[in-house]
């Protein structure tokens, strides 16, 4: 019952690291598919990119990513068939963040440079080609399966074909619903960071080194480390107000300080690329005051009464009126379970719940909502929260009463790969493969060359 899905079997291998900056050696082809040919320096290349990150010494492993990019290059050559295609922005957008990935890991784009030995523009151009085919490769995946579904009889059929003893043991799982009460602050109590904000806008104007300042004072800590640079994006991935000024002004601009429901920022337009616009910024959060912990929790204490006294008021209106979390306020108030968030699973095991939630809903019985109480989230803000406990489930084996929706996309997992899989073996038929004799040990790729063992190439 475990998840197979896509991955099990295609295994792209998508991340491209600081391991990429070895230079490729064209010294041999390894396989060839179709009209496309694999290198020997590029498995070497995604190999050493493994180790790098952490992997242990694994020759077999090779043969893995042999597999991965036979498998990338016939959804590759499906794509151009089929008309799927990725646009420059999409391919402009993954590179950005891998850049802005690898510039984080190496401790600044110097450092990374120093390390590639190129910059950065002649590092992305060596590696577009293949960001792009990897891109296609997954939106053509993406098609093959877009119309795959199982019906209540599937789901049934799957749970009774699989071995009893191979059903798992399910955690006790809970359903928490919540009302949220983040601080309020004050214009007084905001002041201090709009002017901390003022001054260093006024010290970059004087010729200040925006990225150094942004490393050192921003509290924005996914771009601090790059110089508090945030890629290309479109205008839909700012709020109203931050994408205001980014698609406001042209490059080289700095904006004013301005306010956010995340604290005072300023920006500097770097470059505009169509509906993108690449920029770098500085936050300054505004410090959590005891006057504002305070009013949040007179303001939980009177919905928490009101909830107390009216038994008829449903739960999930009071989240969505009262609540300041937007992931859950307009979800009935209902927390998602984080490793399950595509399928939008409102059964949670306790042992994934903040601990002081999972304290909290062991005392309660179904139906009972808590008192309010201090919680300190992920990213250190401390807010108040009424607790729900809509449904308790203790741990079991795995029956379909319980654990219908769990089954059923265990059951989709395993009818896209096994569709996956008779379209690989249709297509690789179909397709001229031919594996250099180094790799016909390979077992993952056994039997997928179709060109005769005595026409294969021999090692040099």
């Amino acid at each position: 019952m475990r998840k197979t899905g896509i991955a099990l079997i295609l295994s792209l291998f998508l991340t491209i690291t600081i391991a990429g900056a070895q230079p490729r050696n064209l010294d041999k082809i390894a396989a060839v598919v179709g009209s496309s040919i694999v290198l020997k320096s590029d498995i070497e290349l995604r190999y050493a990119n493994a180790l790098a990150s952490g992997m242990p010494p694994n020759d077999s492993y090779k043969c893995d990513i042999l597999k991965s990019f036979i498998t990338q290059k016939l959804l590759a050559q499906q794509a151009v068939i089929d008309s799927v295609t990725v646009t420059d922005d999409e391919v402009d957008n993954d590179m950005d963040r891998r850049m802005r990935n690898m510039i984080s890991k190496a401790g600044g784009q110097d450092k990374l440079e120093g390390f590639l030995g190129r910059s950065l523009l002649q590092y992305k151009d060596e590696i577009r080609g293949d960001i792009k085919e990897n891109m296609v490769a997954q939106k053509m995946q993406a098609k093959i399966t877009e119309k795959i579904t199982v019906t209540p009889l599937d789901v049934e059929n799957f749970f009774k074909k699989t071995a009893k003893d191979s059903l798992p043991t399910f955690n006790k799982e809970v359903e928490v619903g919540e009302i949220v009460f983040q601080p309020k602050l004050n214009d007084a109590e905001k002041e201090d960071a709009r002017h901390k904000a003022e001054e260093l806008l006024a010290r970059v104007k004087k010729g200040e080194d925006f990225a150094t300042l942004a490393r050192l004072y921003s509290n924005d800590t996914g771009s601090a480390p790059d110089g508090g640079d945030l890629g290309f994006a479109d205008r839909n991935t700012f709020v109203k107000e931050f994408a205001a000024w980014a698609f406001r002004l042209k490059p080289g601009e700095i904006s004013p300080v301005f306010e956010t429901e995340f604290g005072f920022h300023f920006l500097q337009v770097l470059e505009r690329r169509g509906e993108q616009v690449h920029v770098r910024h500085i936050l300054i959060m505004p410090a959590v005051t005891q006057a504002s912990l305070e009013r949040a929790k007179l303001k939980a204490d009177s919905i928490y009464t009101m909830l107390i006294k009216n038994k008829n008021y449903p739960f999930s209106t009071a989240a969505a009126t009262y609540s300041d979390n937007r992931e859950t306020k307009f979800n009935g108030g209902m927390m998602l379970n984080a490793e399950n968030v595509e399928v939008r699973s409102t059964y949670i095991p306790t042992d994934k719940l903040d601990p002081l939630v999972a304290l909290t809903v062991d005392t309660m019985k179904v139906g009972e909502i808590s008192k309010p109480q201090q919680f300190t989230e992920s990213n250190g803000k401390k807010d108040y929260k009424i607790l729900y406990l809509k449904s308790a489930t203790d741990a079991h084996k795995a029956n379909l009463k319980q654990d219908f929706p769990k089954i059923k996309q265990a059951a989709l997992d395993d009818k896209i790969s096994r569709t996956v899989s008779q379209w690989f073996e249709k297509r690789r038929k179909e397709t001229f493969i031919k594996i250099d004799a180094e790799y016909q040990s390979c077992p993952q790729v056994n039997g997928w060359a179709n060109v005769p063992l005595s026409a294969q190439t021999k090692p040099q």
